[in-house]
């Protein structure tokens, strides 16, 4: 794969990762929110805040392969933030529900420890990415098998499999509350809010393209001549 693809690869791949972020806005807004948020602005604000949280990330982190090559610590810094935002942004209600609400409306049922594993794995996900262990003290040793980003892979479908298990006991046991405390969002908003943010995504991919291709420094991105062993892999 040229060098020029691999970077248009990653943009995508960002995007992805942007829009997944706002599709667990819309679970959490719809079934997660405590009790005493119902109603409230932050519930009515949520899901359109994680639309243009997605723009932010996507930004962010097609910004961050530019400066890879001549400032790569500002690059992850760039991109650890880009995912880092979105995701604490979203699991705000599961942060109130689980450290921080006493008393009645706080929601504890049984999904209460998915959420718990899942912030956990999560965490695990993002401390992998951010520290590059175990193979940072032993190079070489785990280029095969036992590498972070083969880990924090591992964690992350862990995390979102304790996720669903949660959001569907959440469903189980709170639909029927739900449905008399707030109305049910209408499919033509969030079909509207979908389309709109996978259509904002698109063009800051396609910006960052046209960007790649134009930017006087970028043929140093597309022709560097950097042997592929003797780059930081990829994350």
């Amino acid at each position: 794969m040229s060098t020029h693809a691999r970077h248009i690869c990653y943009f995508f791949d960002y995007g992805a990762l942007s829009l997944y972020s706002l599709g667990c806005a819309f679970t959490y807004g719809a079934y997660a929110m405590p009790d005493r948020w119902v109603n409230s602005t932050l519930h009515h604000y949520f899901v359109p805040m994680a639309a243009f949280n997605s723009f932010i990330c996507t930004s962010l982190s097609c910004y961050s392969r530019f400066p890879e090559l001549e400032c790569p610590r500002l690059s992850k810094v760039l991109r650890t933030t880009a995912f880092v935002y979105p995701f604490v942004y979203d699991n705000i209600p599961l942060f109130y529900r689980l450290l921080f609400c006493v008393g009645d409306g706080c929601t504890w049922n049984d999904a209460t420890a998915g959420y718990f594993y899942h912030l956990f794995f999560a965490l695990l996900t993002g401390f992998l990415f951010a520290s590059h262990l175990p193979e940072r003290l032993a190079p070489g040793r785990f280029d095969y098998i036992g590498h972070s980003h083969q880990l924090f892979h591992i964690c992350a479908v862990v995390g979102t499999h304790f996720q669903l298990e949660a959001v569907l006991s959440d469903v189980r046991s709170r639909q029927a509350w739900l449905s008399t405390q707030a109305p049910a969002p209408a499919f033509s908003a969030t079909f509207g809010t979908i389309s709109l943010a996978l259509l904002g995504n698109l063009l800051i991919i396609g910006g960052f393209t046209v960007a790649l291709l134009r930017w006087p420094g970028g043929s140093s991105i597309l022709q560097s001549t950097v042997p592929e062993a003797g780059r930081p892999k990829e994350q």
